[in-house]
């Protein structure tokens, strides 16, 4: 079965967020609302930093949208607050990271390179339902644009909310969107 429709799996984990003690972190929390799972290699490396800055710029925005964000490496909670408390890029960051030293969540979403140790760059969507709605995993060097990705949970919300209606490529919030039908075959 593909991962795109298939229900979170259960998991623990613990997490690291600024300002806060270690709090646990479990399939239970992600009911009812918007999830995004953000999985990355490693702390303390160098593409990592520049894209978790990225999704930290987005992260009132996804708030706002009712969609919380979860940087997830195979490494533990405490270095993800040493790397917090040492970088400036990582120290800005104000979304919860989850520490996967035991690599559940990493096998959970099938992201874990098993002979590194190590998890893929991937971004899960996870809808209220724990539905997994949108995934995206790129090759070690390349990094992940979080405008898109915003753009793209718009989308999901939207067909979430409108059944019956689709967003076509590069739709962008308050652009028209499809009603797949019998007609519209061999006409767009």
């Amino acid at each position: 079965m593909g991962i795109i429709g298939s229900t979170v799996k259960p998991f623990k984990a613990t997490a690291f967020q600024a300002g806060k003690d270690f709090f646990e972190v479990t399939e239970k929390d992600l009911e009812g609302k918007w999830t995004v799972f953000f999985f990355y290699p490693a702390d303390f490396t160098f593409v990592c930093p520049t894209e978790l800055e990225d999704l930290g710029k987005q992260y009132d925005t996804l708030k706002g949208m009712d969609v919380e964000v979860y940087g997830v490496s195979t490494d533990t909670h405490f270095s993800h607050k040493a790397w917090h408390d040492t970088s400036d890029k990582i120290g800005k960051i104000q979304y919860p990271f989850l520490g996967d030293q035991l690599h559940t969540l990493s096998k959970n979403f099938n992201v874990l390179r098993e002979e590194m140790g190590l998890a893929d760059r991937a971004t899960f969507v996870v809808d209220p339902d724990g539905v997994i709605q949108i995934m995206e995993i790129t090759c070690e060097g390349v990094g992940r644009n979080a405008a898109e990705l915003v753009r793209k949970i718009k989308a999901a919300q939207y067909v979430r909310a409108n059944p019956g209606q689709v967003c076509p490529a590069a739709w962008e919030e308050g652009s028209e969107t499809l009603a797949p039908s019998l007609d519209l075959v061999g006409k767009i």
